[in-house]
This record gives C-alpha cells, structure tokens and sequence, in this order.
C-alpha cells in the first residue's frame, strides 16, 4: 500500500514534503547533458534524490507528491518546451522508482531493505522507461514538435553508431542513461540518508 508514514497527514509531515520538493525543484536546475552516453535532450541531474529520501522516511507516497511538487514548479517558474511532456515523464519516471524503492524498504526497514529497494527501483524504471519511450514518449515527442522519428534516432547516431533505428536507441542510449542516473541518485542516497534521517524523522 502507498501510504505515509503510519498514515499521518499531519502538518509537519506536509511541511517535510514541501521543502524536499522545493528542493528538488531547485536540483532541476543543476542539468547537463551527457553526449558521450545518450541525445543532449536527455539530461542528467540528481533531482529524484529529494523523492527517494522522502519515500523512505515518510512512505512511498510522500515521494509522488515530492516528484509532483518539483514538477509543478518547474513549469510554474521555468515553463515547459514539450508541451508538459517531458514534465510528466520526469514525474512518471521518479515516481516509479521512488514507490517501489520506498515500498520495499517499509517492510522492514533496514540497510539491506534499502538497497534491495533501490535495485529493484532502477531496474523497474529502466525497464519501464524503455517501454514507455518506444511506444509513446518518443513518438509524442516527435508529434509535439513536428519532427520525424528519423530526427530523434540521428540525435541517437550522433552518439553511437550502434543506434540505427528507435529500438537500438532505446537500448543504446536511453537504458544506460536511466541506469546511471538511478544509479547515481541510490549512491547518493545511501551516502546521507542515515545523517539526515534523524531530520525526516523528527
């Protein structure tokens, strides 16, 4: 079940949802493409961190509402150039592994918990992502801004000329890239929640 911590919707917890969120929000701004692994529109950034440390101190659900918030915001402030494309893919894509990492750690919630959590998490995103690209992202994408699908795969083969098509895409330069960029924020993750647990949870 996706809930908060025993439940409480209490204002303090609400509070602690707000200012990761915030935080969060602001992490978007520190982006850079990688164009050694994947197309410049893919962007890696360690704003899911705020998701995953609120998915495990205060339940999975706190970490949707951390990914909606930051998304929200960065529309709000930012704007979009994808039509809220790529707004609901950063939400869709955070949520999943911040529900899946927060519910398995809640079971028993442990050091091993946790990092069985974030695996399954990753690879649950991954794997996700790489379905949801092939069959609705990338050709909403190209829907969106009027572009042939053969534009968004030479963005692939700029990269590695292993891409020769939407499939190989997806598997040459969209799974690493979700791979690292889950991995990334785990290895993050484990390195300060226990010093900032004691916060989340007081």
């Amino acid at each position: 079940m996706i809930t908060l911590n025993k439940s409480k919707w209490n204002t303090k917890t609400m509070v602690k949802i707000s200012v990761l969120g915030v935080i969060s929000f602001i992490l978007m701004y520190f982006k850079f493409p990688l164009v050694w692994l994947a197309p410049p529109f893919l962007k890696m950034d360690i704003s899911d961190l705020p998701s995953l440390l609120g998915a495990f101190a205060l339940g999975p659900l706190a970490g949707v509402l951390i990914q909606l918030l930051k998304n929200v915001l960065n529309v709000i402030f930012e704007g979009t150039t994808t039509a809220g494309v790529g707004e609901f893919v950063n939400f869709f894509s955070g949520s999943v592994l911040a529900v899946i990492a927060g519910a398995i750690y809640f079971r028993n919630k442990n050091f091993k918990n946790a990092v069985i959590g974030m695996l399954a998490g990753i690879i649950a995103m991954t794997a996700i992502m790489a379905i949801a690209n092939y069959y609705f992202i990338f050709p909403l994408y190209a829907k969106v801004f009027g572009w042939p699908i053969e534009k968004l795969v030479a963005m692939g083969k700029a990269v590695t000329d292993k891409v020769v098509d939407l499939k190989t895409m997806i598997i040459y330069t969209v799974i690493p890239f979700n791979l690292l960029k889950g991995f990334l924020t785990a290895l993050v993750t484990t390195l300060i929640y226990k010093k900032l647990s004691p916060i989340l949870h007081r």
